[in-house]
């Protein structure tokens, strides 16, 4: 991943993990797979990890521990209203950045 994708990310993952979230309860790992998944392949799972502390310290999700078949327990994160609200902003801040990227994009040909 190039160093302009990975600087551009470091500003959305936020509300890319968050939408990811959306009537879908997962743990870290899982979330990992998911973004992958989509894409975005070069994600370490640290980076993912480190997200998913900040987002549960701000009361973005409600966090449950679960049993798994293999070693302790896992966190499991759902979004709770205070993230669908961060969530709605992000969409909303993301439309409002795509349009006018788009508008400078096609009036400079």
């Amino acid at each position: 991943m190039g160093k302009q994708m990975t600087e551009m990310l470091k500003g959305t993952l936020e509300g890319i993990v968050l939408a990811l979230l959306t009537g879908k309860a997962a743990y870290g790992y899982e979330i990992t797979t998911l973004l992958r998944a989509q894409g975005f392949t070069e994600i370490a799972e640290g980076t993912v990890y480190a997200l998913l502390v900040r987002i549960e310290q701000k009361g973005l999700v409600d966090v449950e521990k679960r049993p798994s078949e293999k070693g302790p327990p896992r966190k499991v994160y759902t979004l709770n209203a205070q993230g669908k609200t961060e969530l709605d902003e992000f969409w909303t801040t993301w439309s409002f950045l795509a349009e006018r990227l788009e508008q400078l994009r096609t009036e400079g040909k």
